[in-house]
Parts: structure tokens; sequence; C-alpha cells
């Protein structure tokens, strides 16, 4: 409760420290804010076309033009913020090193800053690929009400993963650089551009080690067959999520001190 006030005090600091980031983005270019709009549209359409149209890509299983494409861009999308949230969060006590010494404000702000920010732009993002979704005659129906809980799930287990590495960072840079390496494993270890159905069983047996596994495997059964979630599997990661959190926030309070010095 004492961390929430604190935050809520300084609700104007992190509202307005959001808006600079979003505008320093495109600040002096030429379309402005549009590219908000045209580099998430540009993705969703290339992936559509190359693997739906020239690959002529299918989902085991699933009829449909688009279920592939589809199915790619339920990963691929909610992957984007898992890992933006997460790299900003291995560094966002590094990268702020200077506003930490100098300014006297909660810390615990940055963090909160970086999930609002990396919120706002998958938000774009995702309403463009509603529309897509519409348009195509391939709208989920009412499980997309399921969409908000495992969002702020998979949110709060890429901060509280995010803030524990941000901690760990300041005192061992080679925490950021590692983090860098396995995270592209993390990629290739989630069945995002492949169907789990598709791997031997040991490698499936394995697979059922990733957090992010239940969670993917929630959004492209929402976005592809309309599907309700499994909550009993998705209720485990909300619990280490939560707990990732907590604990993040315990270890931060407790060295706030030693990495103002480390800094």
């Amino acid at each position: 409760m004492e961390v929430l006030s604190s935050l809520w005090r300084f609700r104007g600091f992190i509202l307005s420290s959001v808006k600079r980031e979003i505008q320093a983005k495109y600040r002096n270019s030429l379309f402005g804010f549009a590219w908000m709009v045209i580099q998430p549209l540009a993705m969703i359409v290339v992936y559509t076309v190359i693997f739906s149209q020239l690959m002529r890509s299918r989902l085991p299983g699933v009829d449909g033009t688009f279920a592939y494409s589809i199915y790619l861009c339920a990963g691929i999308l909610t992957w984007g913020l898992f890992s933006e949230i997460m790299h900003r969060m291995v560094a966002v006590f590094v990268d702020n090193a200077n506003l930490i010494k100098k300014l006297n404000f909660p810390r615990l702000c940055l963090p909160l800053i970086v999930m609002l920010s990396a919120g706002a732009n998958f938000s774009i993002i995702l309403g463009l690929f509603f529309v897509f979704l519409l348009v195509s005659g391939n709208f989920p129906g009412w499980a997309v009400l399921a969409l908000p809980p495992l969002l702020l799930v998979q949110v709060l287990l890429s901060a509280g993963l995010g803030g524990l590495l941000g901690v760990f960072n300041v005192f061992f840079r080679d925490v950021g650089q590692m983090f860098g390496v396995l995270v592209q494993f993390w990629f290739w270890f989630t069945p995002i551009v492949y169907p789990i159905s598709v791997l031997p069983d040991w490698a499936a047996t394995l697979m059922q080690l990733n957090p992010l596994l239940p969670l993917m495997e929630a959004y492209q059964g929402i976005l592809v067959a309309g599907r309700w979630p499994d909550w009993g599997r998705v209720t485990p990661i909300a619990a280490i999520a939560v707990l990732l959190c907590a604990y993040s926030v315990l270890l931060f309070k407790r060295h706030a001190g030693d990495m103002v010095d480390e800094l």
C-alpha cells in the first residue's frame, strides 16, 4: 500500500513521462504519429500476404485462408509486448542513472512508465489487428473478452522478471548482455511460429516448463478458433507473476541505496 500510495502521488510525473516518450519517438519525422499506425499495419499486411497468399501456409487441423497468419500474429504481437517490457525493464535503472541520482521521486515510477509506454504501443497494434480480423471475417467473438486478463498476467510476468533482472543488472552488467542472448532462445522455445503438435514428444514435454506456453496457447486459441482459455493452466502462471512482482519490489527496496551508489 505504501508503494501504491507513492506511485499515485506521482501520477502526473508518470503520465507526462509516458507522453514525452511517445512524442520523442516520432519527433522531427515527416509523418509524426502516423508511424504508430503505419509500422504495425505494414507488419500485419506482410505476415498476411506472405504466409497466406505467397507461401500458402496452413495450420494443421484448421481450415481457413488466414488461419496461420492469425496464429502467427497472435504470437508475434503478444511476444513483442513481452519482449519490449523485458528488454527495457532490464536496463531501466542503468539507462536512467542521471535521473535517479539528481531527482527525488519514487524509483518504481520508472518501471511503471516502461509498462504504460509499451502498453500504449501495443494497444494501437492490437486495435489494427482487430480491424483486420473484422474485415477478413475472422473476428473471434465473445472469447475476445478473455484477452485483458491474459494480457495483465503477461505484463505482470514480464515486469516481475524484468524488474528482478533490472536490479541485478545495476551490480552485474553482464546480466543485460546475457538476457539479450537468452531471449532469442526463449522466442524459439515458445510455440509462436509453429504449433506444439509438430514437435516430438520429448520436446513437447520439455516445453511445458516454459511459463509463456499457457498464455500463447490461450491467445492462439482465442484469435484462431474463438475458444475460451483453460484458466486452470493460466492460474499458476498468474501466481508466479504476482510473486515475481512482489519479490522484485522487495529486492529493489532492500538495495535502493546501494543501487544509487553503484550508479
